[in-house]
């Protein structure tokens, strides 16, 4: 007998049964009413104790709800997949059915209406920005996202893995079956920690590995240091960086300047140089971009720079490395949600607040909507004839690269 939920959106409850798998035991907890983000009303019946797949231990399943994000059940296994993805399943046909049965059309939509828009607080982080400290939450878990298992087996490397959009690149890839490693700076461990915890829900093995890439030698340690803890690297994510806005050029200092080449564009190629005699056929470099490197930014002209040699590097070294079989692509996004910009120093609190609102889509990219993009590089079944490829994310902008 599996875990039973009951369920009511728009009508009489029905009930939806989590198939049997591995052994557990059911405990009830009658009587828990809450509301989930599309508003559906739901009681919990039934809980599974289970075993956790790594170590063997009972563990108790939960529900978790912070108030902006919805209900979620912990990452244990059921027969190959997780809990998580059976109550995501559930959670989106009520949705679809609420949907329908309102006539504002499908669940995509909907989804996308309830993403947070500016104006937010007008607070600022100081540097490096720690997004336990940010408001509100950065969403990172892709509540409506279904793996597919397109990583499993695989091990990947994620410079700023522990927030913003490589927290929810070692997420997905988690739920998509690879092992991750995280880079990050050493005050950002709270945020690292948390990363961590989220891989794991998802069944997987995540390495902390913190260090300032702007060192060689360290970017060159980095790839070892993977390869000794996971025993392979299949892909490279380069996605740390660092920005500070300046109104002119004249304010830009040598040593900013220097700091910013060195944390963008140099930690690319000396990872993808240490990394290169490990990489095998079907291995994926993906590089974090910006639209900046497309079009540029006034008040910031160092990272503009930066980036525009990333799109550039990455053309030229996916060509380089084509008859390896190695691929070399970049997702370029628009404004996303993430410790950057509130941390920028150059970013008053009041454009801070509405950070994003410039955009079509009146608002920010959340991380959990970059993350994809990551998964279709990485993954074969997806992209094995694309390489030498900038995608730019711009929240309905029109442009190609």
């Amino acid at each position: 007998m599996g875990a039973r939920w009951r369920l009511a959106s728009c009508g009489e409850p029905s009930w939806t049964c989590l198939p049997p798998a591995v052994p557990h035991r059911l405990a009830r907890s009658p009587g828990m009413r809450k509301q989930c983000r599309f508003g559906i009303s739901f009681e919990l019946a039934e809980y599974a104790v289970l075993p956790c797949p790594r170590t063997g231990d009972a563990a108790c399943s939960r529900v978790r709800c912070d108030g902006l994000r919805w209900h979620e059940l912990c990452g244990y296994r059921f027969a190959g997949r997780t809990i998580t993805t059976f109550w995501r399943t559930i959670v989106m046909s009520a949705a679809r059915q609420s949907s329908e049965q309102s006539g504002k059309g499908t669940a995509t939509q909907t989804l996308a209406e309830l993403e947070p828009k500016p104006p937010y607080p007008d607070r600022k982080l100081p540097k490096p920005g720690i997004e336990a400290e940010l408001e509100p939450k950065p969403r990172f878990e892709g509540s409506h996202y279904r793996p597919a298992g397109k990583l499993e087996g695989k091990t990947a490397l994620i410079t700023g893995g522990d927030s913003g959009i490589g927290r929810a690149v070692a997420v997905f890839f988690a739920r998509e079956g690879a092992d991750v490693a995280i880079n990050f700076l050493p005050e950002e461990q709270v945020d690292a920690e948390e990363t961590r915890r989220h891989v794991e829900q998802a069944g997987r093995r995540c390495v902390l590995l913190p260090g300032d890439l702007t060192e060689a030698a360290f970017c060159e340690q980095l790839i070892e240091r993977t390869i000794a803890e996971l025993g392979k690297l299949d892909i490279l994510v380069s996605n740390a960086a660092h920005q500070d806005r300046k109104p002119s050029i004249e304010e830009i200092t040598n040593e900013e300047w220097d700091l910013t080449f060195r944390t963008n564009i140099y930690p690319l190629f000396h990872l993808a140089k240490a990394a290169m005699p490990h990489l095998r056929p079907g291995s994926s470099i993906i590089v974090t971009t910006s639209e900046t490197g497309l079009f540029g930014s006034e008040r910031l002209l160092d990272y503009s720079a930066t980036k525009g040699a990333i799109n550039a590097f990455i053309k030229a070294l996916a060509q380089n490395v084509l008859d390896r079989g190695i691929r070399v692509n970049a997702v370029a996004p628009g404004p996303v949600w993430t410790p950057l910009n509130p941390a920028d120093r150059g970013l008053p609190p009041d454009k801070t607040a509405v950070f994003g609102q410039q955009t079509r889509m009146q608002r920010p990219a959340q991380p959990e909507e970059i993350a994809p993009a990551f998964v279709f590089f990485a993954s074969d079944a997806d992209s094995s004839y694309i390489t030498g490829h900038v995608l730019p994310l711009l929240g309905g902008e029109p442009t190609s690269s």
